[in-house]
């Protein structure tokens, strides 16, 4: 009896095999035309009808589609918006940077990390939003009794590991735009912290132009956030007020996205 396959499909070659299948050594090579038609035949017979792959989705991205957002940001409220001299100044030490991290990457990769840095495997997000940002500001506890810890005994895992050049240097491209995802998706629901900024500049340093387009929505998203904390600050001097304004200079200046730049008042 003809299978339905053998019935939808008619076999352009049809091959009259004399003998048993047990015969046929599907692991040896064919010794003759019609012996290798019949291994192609009996080989098609065992595979499944329907087959299921496999898939883990903790490997697929969260975001497959890119939508790069043209919204703008929030306008800077008076007296909030930096002076073009400062946001010009700020894009060459970023420059300045970028240039040495580029020049002494090697050097950096090469040393060797201290026994307690253990760096997240690549898909691992809330290990690496632990391991920047730290447990306390990961589970939202207040950070701001860190700065006067004593220097000796820092416990980096509850206040987060600063991105040392030997801990950036090691991260290729699709990591740091992996991690810079994480944290501004964290950002989004979350208020500034200095760790999360010295992040942030620390990867943006490491983002390598031309930007993919996934990296385009990223920082965007950045920038866009940054002003709208900012829209809701109380004071010019208010502390917050520098690092958000350094944010939204580097998205808008160096990295050219101009729609976002602040002009001058």
């Amino acid at each position: 009896m003809k299978s339905d396959v053998e019935e939808l499909m008619p076999r352009l070659l049809p091959v009259e095999f004399e003998g048993s299948t047990e015969q046929l050594d599907l692991n040896g090579p064919p010794r003759n035309p019609r012996e290798y038609l019949r291994q192609v035949q009996l080989e098609a017979s065992l595979c499944p009808e329907v087959v299921v792959a496999q898939i883990d989705p903790r490997k697929l991205k969260k975001k497959q589609t890119v939508n790069a957002s043209v919204a703008g940001c929030h306008a800077a409220p008076a007296g909030f918006s930096p002076s073009l001299s400062w946001q010009q100044q700020q894009v060459g030490n970023f420059s300045d940077v970028r240039q040495s991290i580029a020049k002494n990457r090697k050097h950096w990769s090469s040393q060797s990390l201290d026994d307690n840095v253990i760096m997240p495997k690549l898909t691992d997000d809330e290990g690496w939003k632990k391991f920047c940002l730290g447990e306390k500001i990961y589970l939202g506890a207040s950070s701001d009794h860190t700065d006067t810890e004593p220097e000796l005994g820092l416990d980096y895992s509850k206040i987060g590991f600063p991105p040392f050049l030997s801990i950036v240097s090691r991260l290729n491209q699709s990591t740091v735009l992996m991690v810079l995802e994480v944290l501004i998706s964290w950002f989004e629901e979350h208020e500034f912290t200095p760790q999360l900024g010295r992040w942030l500049y620390a990867l943006l340093a490491c983002l390598e132009k031309p930007l993919l387009p996934e990296a385009h929505s990223s920082i965007r998203q950045l920038a866009r956030r940054s002003a709208q904390l900012r829209s809701e600050l109380e004071s010019e001097d208010d502390e917050k007020l520098p690092p958000l304004n350094l944010l939204i200079c580097l998205v808008a200046r160096y990295f050219e996205q101009n729609d976002l730049a602040d002009q001058p008042e």
